[in-house]
Order: C-alpha cells, then structure tokens, then sequence
C-alpha cells in the first residue's frame, strides 16, 4: 500500500499536469504568452494575469463583421460559462473599466464534455464560439478579455487578454449603466449600455461560484448564448456578486374646477441586473394627478431597495440608467387614479438575484436575509425570469 507522502505526491504531480493543460485562447490571439493557470485567488493578478501588452499581436475587427473565440488545451473542467469584454486601456489596469460585449452561459469552453479531454496542452479545443463586436463600440484600440468561470474542480476564474483594433461604425453609445466615462470617441448618450465584467472567485469571500452550477451572469448584456444545459443554469452566491437599481420619476399638470396645481412624484426600483421604478403624485388642490415611471438595468454590485413612491434605492457600485416617462390630465368631475407603488415582500434562496412575482408585474431583488421587497413593473411590461421586458 504506498505510503501518504507517495500518494500526496501522485496528486501534485497530477495537479501541475492538469494545470499545464488548462485553456487559453488562440483567436483572437492572446497577448503576454499567457499560461494556462488562473488567477491567483487573491486577484493580484487581476486583470490580464498581470502581463504586458507591449509588443503584441494586434487583431483587427471590424464592427458587426463576424468573429470566432477558439482554444487550445484539454483541462476544460465540464465548460462553464465565458464572457468577452472590451477595456479602451492599453494595458489594462485594476482601474478599467469594462464593457462586456458578449455572454456564454454553460457549455465554454467546452459544450459537452463532463469532464477533461486526454491531457494535451497544445490540443486544439473542438468547440468553437461565434461573437460580433457590436453596434456602439467607436473605432480604436481596445484591451479585450476572455474570462472563463468553470463548472468542475476548485472555483476559479481565468482570463487571458488580447490586442485588438476595432474598425468602421458609430461612436453613438454610452459605455456603462448611468454612467458616462470622458473619452473623446464615446460622448453622446444612445438608448443601450454596456455592463461591466462579471467577476467572481478572486477571492470567493467577496464572490462565489457554485461548483456543479453554470453562472447566470447577473447581467449578461444583449449579446447571450446559452450553450449548456439551462437547468445548470444558477447565480453566484456572495455580497458582491450582483445587483442593480433603476429610478423613474414622473410629474403632471391638470385642470380642473378648483385651482390647479402641479403634481410629481419619484419611484425606486431595485434589481440583480434589472430594475424598475414607478412614482405618482397629486397636486395639493384641483383635480389633477401625476404618474413617472422609469425602468433601468444595473451592473455588477449589491444594491438595497426600497419602497414607496418617493425613496430612493442605493446600489454600491451600481451603475444603471433610469428612463422616465410622466403623464397626468383631468377634467372637471373626474380625478384620474394613480399608478399603484404597493411594495410586497417574498421569501427567496438566492441573495442578490433578481426575482419576479407570479403575475409578473412585480420585480424584487434577494437580500442576504432571503428576503425580498417586490416593487411594480412600469406599465406596458413585464417581469420575467428576473428581467423586465
């Protein structure tokens, strides 16, 4: 029977084998001649593993033109979930600030696969993943990133960086949820924002991945592909692993038979991802009303609603946008009924996700109590699966 130390030995023997055969990217092609390991635990190393840029391959892009994600290596820990993320810094720093581009939710880097492939760490990886660089991303040089969260083996996060220069489109798009940063190309407000990077693991007491589980990204962006199985499909757990809020306000004016006064009123709404809002007010005399009602998403960070029409949500480093909308009329005899604000509370398992109620017309976020505050829906949509739509 061997001894403790001999098997101690097999198992870091076999452990430095696998971590030599972990993944790394080949297109776009990587910069810094990245190993094949994780970030360290601490995050340290975050981003990029630390490594320098100069001197790199540069890929060019150009917007909306078709681009393939490829790998090589064997140590694909059952896949898991990806994102593909855009920095203009060159290098990236622990300061950037990240727009993610496009999600893979289960199945990266590997779509069926249970466990590792024949250890080789020069294999090319059969799976492939097709991504665009989207409408909104102004021309330039950019930073991108590959980070992969695996389903199988210690949790982790990896990441390997690239050179990349985007060519062609507009310069029409704000970069992060409510938040405008000043670089000369990107100035002028459009209707969609980028999320930030998810980031988990580095170190887990901040954030967590759940092993068996493929991440649902809290806010995977408009480019997704869900490409495991969905019912693997599960949040992070952690303080910080996600949350959102959105603010609407709205106000009226009326006429009536009495004098008539303005109305206004404000709304809260909070969300792992997505959030909305909804706010009525009445003038103190005449017979007039106002209603606002806004919606929102929001980006990575743990934020803490609120109820009624006139609080207001706080989301630590949350970023989201709240779109507005107000209307209020009358006419003499008649007072026009407000939009209802009644906040609910719902037991729930998962802190920092966003849930709907039953009838989809409430949204609310899980707080680390299992508690949350549901708040309504702006008119005209519904809650679904944790996203208004």
């Amino acid at each position: 029977m061997p001894s403790a130390k001999v098997i101690l030995s097999a198992s870091a023997i076999a452990f430095f084998t696998s971590a030599s055969a972990h993944m790394t990217i080949i297109t776009p092609a990587p910069y810094g001649s990245p190993n094949s390991s994780p970030l360290d635990p601490s995050g340290s190393d975050f981003p990029c593993k630390s490594t320098s840029n100069a001197n790199g391959p540069v890929t060019e892009m150009a917007i909306g033109a078709p681009q393939q994600l490829t790998f090589k290596g064997s140590a694909v820990h059952g896949g898991g979930s990806c994102q593909l993320s855009l920095t203009q810094d060159n290098p990236a720093t622990k300061a950037s600030k990240w727009m993610v581009i496009h999600s893979i939710e289960g199945g990266c880097p590997a779509r069926k696969q249970q466990g590792n492939y024949p250890e080789n760490p020069d294999a090319t990886n059969p799976d492939k993943y097709d991504y665009k660089i989207p409408e909104g991303i102004a021309a330039g040089t950019y930073t991108l990133a590959w980070t992969w969260f695996n389903i199988v083996g210690n949790r982790e996060m990896y990441m390997n960086c690239a050179n990349v220069k985007v060519t062609g489109g507009s310069s029409k798009r704000d970069i992060y949820d409510n938040e405008t940063y000043a670089t000369p190309e990107l100035t002028e407000r459009a209707t969609t924002a980028f999320p930030e990077m998810f980031v988990a693991n580095i170190p887990t007491t901040d954030c967590a991945t759940v092993e068996g589980v493929d991440v649902k990204f809290p806010n995977p962006g408009e480019s997704v592909e869900q490409a495991g199985d969905p019912s693997k499909l599960g949040p992070a757990k952690g303080p910080k692993c996600g949350g959102g809020s959105a603010g609407g306000s709205g106000s009226g004016q009326g006429t009536g038979t009495q004098p008539a006064a303005g109305g206004s009123g404000s709304g809260a709404g909070s969300g792992a991802g997505a959030g909305s809002g909804a706010g009525a007010g009445a003038g103190a005399s005449g017979q007039n009303t106002g209603a606002g009602q806004g919606s929102g998403s929001g980006g990575q960070g743990a934020a803490a609603p609120s109820a009624g029409g006139s609080s207001a949500a706080a989301a630590p480093k949350a970023a989201s946008t709240g779109a507005s909308n107000s209307s209020g009329s009358t006419s003499a005899g008649s007072t026009p009924p407000p939009p209802s604000t009644d906040s609910t509370s719902t037991s729930c398992t998962s802190p920092g996700q966003s849930i709907c109620s039953p009838d989809g017309k409430q949204i609310g976020t899980c707080d680390s109590t299992n508690k949350a505050v549901m708040i309504p829906v702006p008119a005209s949509t519904i809650c679904k699966g944790g996203v208004i739509s």
